[in-house]
């Protein structure tokens, strides 16, 4: 008996070769039918016995395309229409949800192509097939065809158009699809070098230990030989970076464990489809990368070659040798969003560069590389952008409607919620800069269009001088405004697909709170509807404005203040230790003392600032967490030394203290003990374990406290301290040893790359309670 399923599947099925597959599937299969693209989803019809059927829709999940991901498969039985082949159709478009796929790494068989003296595409820098190649940063609208892409301005030959029509090649309905006569072309700007002759002299120029300015897939980056000592510091002078390691992209597996200590299941995540940066810990002996690549840092950001430019830039045929280590890092400026087209990079990354390779295949969304650590044998999100964004968040709870978040003002992602899927945007930038804030206006067009969402309600931080704030509010629809430490709490319940009440651990650098001061260590009691601000680390005064935020030899004078016997031994400590000299000492006690320029906080982040300068790692900062981080190297040295010694009992923080109705956690026992000891001359590295310690013990110590009042047991632990994954195990671990079930991020930031996600959840319940 003959029967007739339609099968609807839903996921990231277009831009990954799916229909070619359902094809090649219904001929192993012996089914006829048709498949077409529907926006949503991808429709198929099949005919045949009920065991050819159900083969066939067996085989569509247990074979698909490696770069696919199915979400859902629908099926129905319809009437029978006798199909006597199986066909692809031409795409049409319905309502529902969108799924669109990331930009994919050059898979294994385009690479030997493209080293192929024999192939067609030898040397081609824009190869790519149906499982591989650009995909959202070129695409216009769903469903995902050619025409609308921005490679409808290239024509296909008669070759490409023979393989694009035909089933039996690799490129059959790859929409990217070109060769070395109808694709793109490289080119260097201001010069007539085009193709080869413009590769070449980008290659010559690294070769010679210059700077280039190199478009890739979703905007420009700016390369060096890493190699090379005096290249790197050149390229540290010229983008003013003299700490924040350069992330490196090198040229294959056997490099990477040359360079780095790689973990078994970390190879994978390094050579799949998406190829982010992931940092990893540098060799002790053997590596050849120069130590200004990431200077006072034990770990390298690594990614291999995703794009065939950088491919050939590592290996063109042409007789000279070329290194295998490149920095590879963002092509922009300190604050700016990574450059897209000419016409951003032409002056501003030309000042830092010695050449700029560029192409005239348009990047229509510009899309960063992802960054992740590592953490319980899988990835640890830092910025989820290329490969990732924007496949979706799909979440158990049936919401109804449709939302845009703005997401924060540092490392800006936006979100868009449509039903129960939540779509996190590539990465942004920081939007104290106005060209970030421009571009997160251009991106939230192109991403609602490409989505088909229109949003009934927009939302954001609350911080009232916030650009993304102000962004929100021009737009034309009701915001909401959401407390930037609940929002972080909520994108680590959203990740989790936890909505049940919890107790949310949110411990930052800033955020604005309710009661107009600057929190950072908080413990909140936290729901879909909202929060109870149940505690914090004890309240201390944060003098000196925005440089506070950078020197954080400012906070630990204002905690030794409240932490000495007396003012004379606060100055004795902080001369005797170098913190400040006299003069620096008496302007930043005038400030504290009369209260100029002071504000009250309960930072995290600026707790581990003073605690960086006070056993002598950093006194200031030169990008954002580097005092934090030398900090946590410093601890994680002590640990891997084994060499960690038990907490101190007084370093332990009295117990908590009731502040109106909130607990909070006082810091200056701490203060005390690590002051003690560092004029002892104890290991810094072992005061920096015991204070990730006494934090820890701290977190445990508010979340029992909350646990008493309010009876709850789940744990989220969020905020961009949590990007520290010592910090992140001793308060799993003692939680776990406490009987609290915990919730941590894995593919979602902790940071503020993450809060988006946690405004949408917001708003989305927001909408459902109030039924617009």
């Amino acid at each position: 008996m003959t029967v007739r399923k339609r099968i609807r599947v839903y996921g990231i099925v277009q831009g990954v070769g799916f229909r070619p597959f359902v094809d090649r599937t219904a001929a192993t299969a012996g089914v006829p039918g048709r498949v077409r693209n529907r926006g949503p989803y991808v429709e198929i019809f099949a005919e045949g016995t009920d065991e050819q059927v159900n083969t066939f829709q067996d085989l569509l999940v247990s074979t698909a395309p490696e770069r696919s991901s199915i979400l859902k498969v629908d099926a129905a039985s319809v009437p029978v229409e006798g199909d006597d082949s199986f066909r692809i159709i031409h795409s049409e478009k319905v309502q529902g949800d969108i799924f669109v796929s990331p930009d994919i790494a050059t898979c294994p068989k385009c690479m030997a192509e493209l080293f192929d003296p024999a192939d067609r595409r030898y040397l081609h820098p824009f190869i790519n097939c149906t499982a591989c190649g650009p995909r959202v940063t070129i695409l216009d609208s769903m469903p995902y065809d050619r025409e609308r892409t921005s490679m409808k301005e290239f024509p296909m030959c008669p070759t490409c158009e023979y393989e694009y029509t035909h089933v039996s090649t690799r490129r059959y309905h790859a929409q990217p699809v070109c060769c070395n006569d109808c694709g793109p072309e490289l080119y260097i700007p201001g010069t007539d070098l085009r193709g080869t002759a413009a590769l070449l002299r980008t290659r010559e120029v690294i070769r010679d230990g210059g700077i280039a300015a190199i478009k890739g897939i979703g905007g420009f980056h700016l390369c060096c030989d890493a190699t090379n000592e005096s290249a790197v510091q050149r390229l540290r002078q010229l983008k003013n970076r003299p700490f924040k390691p350069f992330a490196v992209m090198l040229k294959d597996l056997s490099v990477v464990r040359r360079e780095c200590v790689v973990e078994a299941a970390q190879e994978p995540i390094l050579n799949g489809p998406q190829k982010p940066i992931l940092l990893l810990q540098r060799q002790t002996a053997g590596g050849h990368m120069c130590a200004s690549v990431a200077p006072d840092n034990p770990n390298i950001g690594v990614m291999l070659p995703y794009a065939p430019v950088q491919m050939l830039l590592f290996d063109y045929p042409d007789g000279k040798p070329m290194t295998d280590c490149f920095v590879m890092t963002s092509g922009n400026p300190r604050g700016a969003p990574i450059c897209r087209t000419d016409e951003e990079a032409v002056p501003v990354l030309g000042p830092m560069c010695d050449v700029i390779l560029s192409n005239n295949r348009t990047i229509r969304l510009r899309a960063d590389d992802s960054v992740m650590s590592w953490h319980d044998g899988k990835p640890y999100m830092i910025r989820r952008s290329r490969g990732y964004a924007p496949l979706p968040f799909m979440l158990s709870k049936d919401f109804s409607g449709s939302v845009l978040a703005v997401g924060g003002e540092l490392k800006n992602t936006f979100c868009l919620a449509k039903d129960s899927l939540f779509y996190p945007s590539p990465y942004i930038g920081d939007l104290a800069d106005l060209r970030s804030v421009e571009a997160l206006r251009q991106a939230t067009v192109r991403m609602e269009r490409l989505l088909e969402i229109q949003p009934e309600l927009t939302v954001c931080d609350m911080h009232p001088r916030y650009n993304s704030t102000a962004f929100a509010h021009e737009l034309d629809r009701p915001v909401l405004e959401v407390q930037h430490h609940y929002a972080h709490v909520l994108s680590c319940m959203a990740e989790n697909d936890r909505f049940e009440p919890c107790i949310g651990v949110s411990f930052d650098g800033t955020g604005y709170g309710t009661d107009g001061t600057v929190w950072g260590g908080e413990f909140l009691l936290a729901d879909l509807n909202g929060f109870t601000r149940a505690g914090s680390i004890g309240a201390f005064r944060q003098a000196g404005g925005d440089l506070a935020a950078k020197e954080g030899w400012r906070i630990a004078v204002s905690l030794l203040l409240d932490a000495c016997a007396s003012e004379e031994e606060a100055d004795r400590a902080v001369l005797d230790l170098g913190l400040a000299d006299e003069t620096k000492l008496s302007f930043q006690k005038a400030m504290v003392q009369n209260n100029i320029n002071c504000i009250l906080s309960t930072s995290a982040g600026r707790l581990f600032d003073a605690v960086s300068s006070l056993l002598g790692f950093r006194n200031a900062s030169t990008c954002e967490g580097e005092a934090s981080m030398v900090l946590e190297f410093g601890a994680e040295r002590c640990r891997d030394r084994g060499a960690v010694a038990d907490l101190p009992e007084d370093l332990l923080s009295s117990p908590a203290y009731s502040d109106e109705s909130l607990f909070r956690i006082p810091e200056e026992p701490l203060i005390r003990g690590l002051l003690a000891r560092r004029l002892a001359g104890d290991d810094p590295d072992q005061l920096a374990y015991w204070f990730h310690a006494a934090l820890a013990e701290q977190i445990v110590s508010g979340c029992v406290e909350c646990r008493d009042k309010s009876g709850r047991n789940l744990v989220a632990l969020s905020g961009g301290v949590l990007q520290n994954l010592l910090l992140v195990d001793l308060c799993r671990d003692r939680l776990t040893q406490e009987g609290f079930e915990v919730l941590t991020h894995s593919l979602s930031a902790p940071n503020d790359g993450g809060i988006g996600l946690g405004q949408a959840l917001y708003g989305m319940n927001w909408l459902q309670q109030h039924h617009l």
